[in-house]
């Protein structure tokens, strides 16, 4: 049922625009974001909205702009509503296939991508997975520097990847890049990148006991105490 917009909703909330949310017309406030205008229009959103924030990816959405053909891809929480767009958020969970491994028993992480994902190097250069990313990542390109074992430049580029998974249904060739780029990610993180100086230090230090008497005096202490001790000194 379409909602009824009279003088006051405008005034209070400012000019009204026209939408379509699941197939059926919606009058909503202008400046709304995808998710907040699904609220407003009684759609009770559960499970689809996650962090409010862009880093969740839970609220993976499909839409369109008026007069234009092309489907486009967006989080809810962070996509603004215009005038005659037309949107569904994606509730389906994509079953990408998400490899098994141990990071630490991997005896050559770069060509062991190969066992892992082999899948990987099956890229037809499509460009699909790009197109669909809301996060705006090159994936093609990061998809292709995974196989050339180029991990520390996959890492920079999908720092800003949530995860949401709407690169894994456009993929021809079953790839599910998210997945392959994580495990890149993980592998710089853990295998190829040399431990910063101060952290290895300190891990040390922990080891050693340096610090045992002054953890042992923290636990010995009540909660009034532990308030206590966590006021700024004047």
């Amino acid at each position: 049922m379409t909602e009824r917009v009279n003088e006051s909703t405008i005034g209070a909330h400012g000019r009204m625009i026209m939408v379509e949310i699941m197939g059926r017309p919606y009058s909503v406030p202008e400046g709304l974001t995808m998710l907040r205008a699904m609220w407003y229009t009684g759609h009770e959103v559960v499970r689809g909205a996650g962090c409010l924030g862009g880093f969740c990816g839970a609220c993976a959405v499909t839409y369109r702009t008026r007069d234009d053909v092309r489907l486009r891809n967006g989080l809810a929480c962070q996509t603004v509503v215009e005038d005659g767009m037309s949107f569904y958020l994606n509730f389906s969970y994509y079953p990408g296939r998400k490899a098994l491994y141990d990071l630490d028993q991997l005896p050559d992480p770069k060509q062991d991508l190969f066992k892992i994902y082999p899948e990987a190097t099956l890229c037809r250069n499509c460009n699909a997975c790009t197109e669909a990313c809301p996060q705006g990542i090159d994936v093609r390109d990061g998809v292709w520097k995974s196989v050339f074992g180029d991990f520390e430049k996959v890492s920079e580029m999908f720092m800003d990847c949530v995860m949401c998974g709407q690169c894994i249904p456009v993929c021809i060739a079953d790839i599910a890049p998210n997945y392959v780029a994580l495990y890149a990610s993980r592998v710089q993180g853990a295998r190829l990148s040399k431990p910063p100086e101060n952290l290895s230090k300190r891990v040390g230090e922990i080891e050693s006991g340096k610090y045992a008497s002054e953890w042992n005096r923290i636990l010995s202490l009540n909660e009034e105490d532990l308030k206590a001790a966590a006021q700024p000194k004047k």
